[in-house]
C-alpha cells in the first residue's frame, strides 16, 4: 500500500500540469515557448537522475534512499507550488524529478521483501499505476485548477507523498541486499551530459527546427558523449550503469519495447487533450474543456487500472513475453483507430480504452521481465534505465508528433486534420515496430538464482550473449 500510494503520486506528477499550462503561464507572466519548460525540465532531470538514485538504492540501501526520494519529492513540489516566477517553478520540477528514483527503488523493495510467487503481481501493480497516475492526473487537473488553483496541483501530491513518507520509514524494512562500491561520479556526469544533449533538442525541436544547426549539433555531441560514456563505464571497476547487464537479451530486447512504446503514450498524452479540446469549427475535435477532455480520458485508466491489478496471475499462467506481445498488438489498434475512425466521442472513447488495456498490459510486462531477468543486486538500476528509455521514447514521440501536428497549423492558427493524421501515422508506425520489437523479447518460466543470473553475464570483451545461455531454452 506505501509503495503503491508513493508511486501513484509520483506518477500524477508527470502529467497534472499539461493541462492547465495556460493557466501556468497567465499566472507567471511568462510566454508559451517558455512555459514548456515546466514539462522540458522535469523530463531532463527524471531522466538523468532515475537510473541514479537506483544505482543508490542497489548500494546504500532501497528503504533509505526509496524515502529520502520521497523527501526529495515533497520539497519540489512545495517550491512548485509557492513559485512566484518561472526560474522558482522550472528548479522546483527539477528537484521533482530526482524523486523519478522512487519507481526502480520500489520494485527493488517488492524482489527483496515478496514471496517469490507474489513479486509478478505486485511489480505489474505497482507499473499499471504509473501509466495509470499518468492518465489520472489529466483528468483531474482541470477540477482541481478551476475549484481552487494550479498550485494545489502541487499541494495535494505533497500532501500524499508526506503521509507514504512517514509510513514508509516506519512499516518498509531495511534493504537485506546490498551491492558494495561507490558511485562512478564521471560516469555520472557523463550519462547526465548525454542525455541533456539528446533530450533539449529533441524537446525543442518544433521550435528551432529539426534542421537546424543547433539540433543537429547536439544532437552529435549526444552521440559522442554516450559513446565516451560506454567506455568509461566498460572499463570501470565500480560501474554506475553495468554494460554487461544491459546487453543480456532480456534486457536489451525489453528496453527496445520501452523505447518505442513510450513514444505511443507520452504523444497520447500531450495531444489527446488537445485535439478533443479543439473547437468543432476546425473541421475536426468536439470543443471540450478542460474537465470534458479528462472524462473522455476517464475510461482509459478504469481500463489500465482493471488490467494491471490482473497482470500477476496473467504474467504467471502465460509468460511475460506473451503479454508484452498482446499489449503491444493492441497498441497498434488503439493508434489505427484515431487514424482512421475519430469523427465521434465514442470512437476516441473506444481508442483510449483500448489504449488503457495495452499500456496496462505491456507496461507491467516490461517491468515484470526486467525485475525477474537480472541478478538480485541489479535491480534498481535495470528498473531505472527501463523507466529512463521510455521517458526518451515519450520525448521523441511528443516532439516529432508536435512537428506533425503543429506544422500543419497556417499563420499561427489551429492545427489541420491532416497534421493529425500524419501524426497518427507516425504513431501507429512506432506501435508496429513495438509490436514488431516484443517478438525478440526471450520466452521463459522460471527464474534464474542470483549464481546462475551471475555466470549467465557475458565477459566484458565478448558480445552479447544468445537467448538460450540466459533462459535455458525453456519453452513459454
Amino acid at each position: 500500500m506505501v509503495l503503491a500510494t508513493s508511486v501513484s503520486a509520483y506518477a500524477l506528477l508527470q502529467s497534472l500540469v499539461i493541462p492547465v499550462l495556460p493557466s501556468i503561464q497567465r499566472g507567471l507572466h511568462t510566454s508559451q515557448n517558455t512555459v514548456t519548460w515546466v514539462l522540458t525540465a522535469y523530463l531532463l532531470s527524471a531522466s538523468i537522475f532515475t537510473p541514479i538514485v537506483g544505482r543508490l538504492g542497489d548500494m546504500w540501501g532501497k528503504q533509505k534512499m526509496f524515502v529520502a526520494a520521497l523527501g526529495v519529492l515533497v520539497a519540489g513540489c512545495v517550491l512548485s507550488a509557492v513559485a512566484t516566477s518561472m526560474t522558482l517553478m522550472i528548479a522546483g520540477r527539477l528537484i521533482q524529478g530526482v524523486g523519478g528514483g522512487v519507481m526502480p527503488l520500489a520494485f527493488g523493495i517488492i524482489r527483496d521483501e515478496f514471496p517469490e510467487e507474489a513479486v509478478a503481481g505486485a511489480v505489474g501493480s505497482i507499473a499499471s499505476l504509473t501509466a495509470v497516475g499518468g492518465g489520472f492526473g489529466l483528468v483531474i487537473a482541470g477540477p482541481v485548477e478551476r475549484v481552487f488553483s494550479y498550485h494545489w496541483l502541487f499541494w495535494l501530491p505533497a500532501i500524499v507523498l508526506v503521509a507514504a513518507g512517514i509510513a514508509a520509514y516506519r512499516f518498509v524494512p531495511a534493504s537485506p541486499v546490498r551491492v558494495p562500491g561507490r558511485v562512478n561520479w564521471l560516469a555520472a556526469v557523463l550519462m547526465s551530459a548525454w542525455l541533456v544533449a539528446l533530450l533539449l533538442p529533441i524537446s525543442d525541436a518544433a521550435e528551432w527546427g529539426w534542421a537546424s544547426g543547433r539540433v543537429i549539433g547536439l544532437l552529435v555531441l549526444a552521440g559522442l558523449l554516450a559513446g565516451t560514456w560506454i567506455w568509461v563505464e566498460r572499463r570501470s571497476a565500480s560501474p554506475l550503469i553495468d554494460m554487461r547487464m544491459m546487453r543480456l537479451p532480456i534486457v536489451w530486447t525489453t528496453n527496445l519495447v520501452a523505447l518505442l512504446m513510450g513514444i505511443g503514450m507520452y504523444a497520447t498524452f500531450a495531444f489527446i487533450p488537445q485535439f478533443v479540446q479543439t473547437p468543432t469549427s476546425a473541421g475536426y475535435g468536439f470543443g471540450a474543456s478542460i474537465v470534458e477532455s479528462g472524462l473522455i480520458l476517464l475510461p482509459s485508466n478504469i481500463v489500465m487500472f482493471v488490467v494491471g491489478t490482473s497482470v500477476g496471475r496473467l504474467t504467471m499462467r502465460y509468460g511475460g513475453k506473451r503479454l508484452l506481445v498482446v499489449g503491444t498488438a493492441i497498441t497498434v489498434a488503439s493508434f489505427i483507430v484515431l487514424l482512421l475512425a475519430r469523427d465521434a466521442v465514442w470512437e476516441v472513447i473506444v481508442a483510449m480504452m483500448l489504449q488503457g488495456a495495452s499500456f496496462g498490459l505491456a507496461f507491467a510486462a516490461m517491468s515484470t521481465l526486467i525485475v525477474e531477468g537480472v541478478p538480485v543486486e541489479q535491480t534498481g538500476v535495470a528498473s531505472g534505465m527501463n523507466a529512463n528509455i521510455r521517458t526518451i521514447g515519450g520525448s521523441v514521440g511528443a516532439a516529432v508528433m508536435s512537428t506533425l501536428v503543429a506544422g500543419s497549423a497556417v499563420a499561427g492558427g489551429l492545427p489541420t486534420s491532416s497534421g493529425y493524421n500524419r501524426g497518427f501515422l507516425f504513431l501507429t508506425l512506432g506501435a508496429t515496430a513495438a509490436a514488431c520489437a516484443a517478438w525478440l523479447v526471450p520466452a521463459r518460466r522460471r527464474r534464474l538464482s542470483q549464481q546462475e543470473a551471475k555466470a549467465a553475464l557475458p565477459h566484458p570483451e565478448m558480445g552479447v550473449v544468445a537467448a538460450g545461455t540466459l533462459f535455458g531454452d525453456d519453452p513459454e
